[in-house]
């Protein structure tokens, strides 16, 4: 099966865990946050890999566009997940894995971003 090109994008797959752990964590949250910090959080996350996915097909300068944006969600999503924590949705354990995520996607998107300014 043929791949698009951001599907070989490092950055672009990290994301797409992201979302997965993501989802496989706000399950257990309870049912009264389903359209709110649940909904919240997903579509936040789920914004990470597809602007970087929607970029991907633009000019460089707009791809720098969608990867300031993929950014902006991935900060979008840590006061989240410190909502989550304070509120006992997360443990620590969990709480840290996904920021660390979050920490590391954002890395690879700078590195992404400079290598197109260049």
């Amino acid at each position: 099966m043929r791949e698009f090109s951001f599907e070989k994008l490092e950055v672009y797959q990290d994301g797409l865990n992201f979302v997965d752990r993501v989802y496989m964590v706000t399950r257990q949250f309870p049912d009264r946050e389903k359209f709110g910090l649940v909904d919240q959080l997903r579509r936040a996350a789920t914004s990470i890999p597809c602007n970087i996915a929607e970029g991907s097909s633009r000019t460089k300068r707009d791809f720098v566009r969608f990867l300031n944006i993929a950014l902006g969600s991935t900060y979008e999503c840590l006061p989240l997940l410190e909502i989550s924590r304070r509120r006992s949705y997360l443990d620590e354990a969990m709480f840290g894995t996904l920021v660390d995520d979050l920490h590391m996607i954002s890395a690879k998107i700078n590195a992404l971003k400079r290598s197109l300014i260049k």
